[in-house]
């Protein structure tokens, strides 16, 4: 999020640091179900975006062809480790991708080893199941939220090594981060200080085009400043209601479960900027500890075309989507983002936990993924893919101070390089579906090129 005028942030969050130091292994089959396959269609190499394809090159010295087959490799092993899972839940304990593209899948004891080799993937003894570490994550994340805003605000983000069966913590090179006494969940817990003075920085996360909002009308004249978000991913439901998904802490009024106009910018005359939509449902933390909001687009949109199934990126080039994926670790992905366009990276962890406090001080549990694309300022709410398929929005970055990805990456290079918290959309469609009671939202699903547009 980006603010046009010096006003309060919406949302801020405890750190600008996510753990992106360490390898995080993920913990596969923890996440709602879904009926759509998990390794749809992917679009061929010469559909993709000549800046797309620039991108790839740049931040991950990869071709084209070689970003979808990787893509495709992930929700392969994704299908595979879920399937494995469900059948050895007490020996199952992670999957992920090697930095050369190698599957890899943990077991807690030989015998499942065997099956998992049987089946052409790499395996790896670990001393505790995925079960075991999510129990523990979860029991440590209630533990920082029960703590008083002045101690926790040093901790950044908890996530989950399973390759050395470990929580890791990100937290402030301070005093009172020194100083927390972490309970004992599981025999080691990694603590990983990252730079800085640990105060509450500006929560700014992703996405494609821009859009404006405001707590009141744009022509009110006590209105102090408006907020610059990125729209995500397009949707319909089931009545046919054009939908897209951001990210739920641009709606300026959701502390007040209140709702709030969308407009394109008409940057020579901000006030006359047209409107375009509404916030019809944010969620900001909760049972479900997601960060998404649902922009109902208006008769003025559709008829300009910004219900279609893609994603835009630089220069106007957009991209179609072809379905929706999971994250998985050492998966390439890419985003979109009105600030920094495309930009691309690899997940390196699919669950990671952090604390935002909303702008009246009330601390809201987020779950979602790290990866280490480079995302900035304006970008919120964005969209995140892996090959051609929606993957997520983007919530939050150590990035979204600097003016540009190259500074950003030269800066933060000591530290680990630049990481971003993503929200992975599935879980998220499976929320507005259950939050709909059969009204907008109902049946939603996200638009690809294949199937409905």
């Amino acid at each position: 999020m980006r603010k046009l005028v010096a006003r309060r942030a919406a949302v801020k969050a405890a750190s600008a640091g996510f753990a992106a130091t360490v390898l995080l292994a993920p913990l596969l089959g923890s996440g709602v179900a879904s009926s759509e396959p998990l390794a749809p269609q992917q679009l061929s190499a010469d559909s993709l975006p000549g800046e797309l394809v620039t991108a790839l090159s740049r931040d991950l010295g990869m071709s084209a062809t070689e970003y979808l087959d990787r893509a495709a490799r992930a929700q392969q092993l994704r299908q595979y480790a879920s399937d494995f899972r469900a059948e050895n839940p007490e020996t199952f304990a992670g999957a992920w991708l090697t930095p050369d593209g190698k599957a890899v899948v943990a077991t807690t004891d030989a015998e499942a080893g065997k099956i998992v080799a049987a089946a052409g993937y790499q395996t790896h003894l670990a001393p505790i199941s995925a079960g075991g570490l999510e129990g523990a994550l979860v029991q440590l994340s209630q533990w920082v939220a029960s703590l008083p805003r002045e101690i926790s605000a040093p901790i950044s983000s908890i996530a989950i090594d399973v390759l050395n069966s470990q929580l890791v913590l990100n937290v402030a090179n301070t005093g009172t981060g020194h100083m927390l006494n972490l309970p004992t969940l599981i025999a080691t817990i990694k603590v990983v200080l990252s730079p800085g003075g640990g105060g509450p920085v500006e929560y700014k996360p992703m996405g494609g085009d821009t859009y404006i909002t405001a707590k009141k009308d744009l022509h009110d004249a006590s209105l102090q400043g408006v907020d610059v978000c990125s729209f995500g991913f397009n949707s319909t439901d089931a009545a046919g209601n054009a939908l897209n998904i951001s990210a739920g802490h641009c709606n300026p009024n959701v502390d007040e479960s209140g709702t709030a106009a969308v407009y394109v910018p008409n940057v020579r005359d901000i006030p006359n900027s047209p409107e375009v939509g509404s916030f019809v449902r944010s969620v900001l933390g909760g049972p479900a500890a997601l960060d998404y909001s649902v922009i109902k687009l208006n008769d003025r949109a559709v008829n300009a075309g910004m219900d279609q199934p893609r994603v835009r990126g630089a220069n106007g080039t957009t991209l179609p989507l072809t379905g929706t994926a999971e994250p998985v670790t050492g998966a390439p992905v890419c985003k979109t983002g009105q600030s920094s366009t495309f930009t691309c990276g690899f997940v390196s962890a699919d669950r990671v936990e952090t604390q935002l406090y909303t702008e009246n001080g009330v601390s809201k549990t987020i779950r979602g993924f790290a990866s280490t694309a480079c995302t900035l300022g304006g970008d919120s709410g964005g969209a995140i893919i892996s090959g051609t398929l929606a993957l997520g929005i983007t919530s939050g970055s150590n990035a979204s101070g600097a003016p540009n990805c190259t500074e950003a990456n030269t800066q933060l290079a000591p530290y680990g390089g630049t990481a971003s918290l993503g929200v992975a959309i599935r879980p998220i469609l499976a929320d507005i579906e259950a939050n709909s009671g059969g009204g907008v939202g109902s049946g939603i699903m996200v638009r690809t090129k294949p199937n409905a547009g």
